[in-house]
């Protein structure tokens, strides 16, 4: 998913409106954000946030709104990348196959291992 000028304006405005102690989770570079607006939106009164925060879940699409209205929380984890500018939520499945331990990179000189 990208986030496009709109759901950025969206972002900063719920994050202006948001109590104190949820603004630290409510980042563009939190890769968990939509799960973290999740319980904001269940437990908030305030009808303008919610307002916010259903047009930012309608623009996000894949299913988020229904998400959101349901209550649930993703189990998926979400990672946030920069291509060409442009701000990307992709998933980011971690399987124990996929994990690579790696070495210490080897200090070379003129072509040599060096201890």
């Amino acid at each position: 998913m990208n986030y496009d000028k709109s759901m950025i304006d969206l972002i900063q405005e719920i994050r202006r409106r948001a109590d104190s102690e949820d603004k630290p989770g409510i980042k563009l570079a939190n890769p968990e954000l939509f799960n973290e607006l999740i319980p904001i939106y269940q437990g908030s009164d305030d009808a303008i946030l919610k307002a916010l925060t259903k047009e930012l879940f309608h623009k996000a699409g894949e299913g988020w709104s229904q998400k959101l209205e349901a209550g649930e929380i993703s189990e998926d984890k979400y990672v946030t990348k920069v291509y060409r500018g442009r701000v990307q939520l992709v998933s980011a499945k971690l399987d124990e196959s996929t994990e690579v331990v790696r070495d210490k990179p080897k200090k070379m000189y003129r072509g040599r291992v060096v201890a």
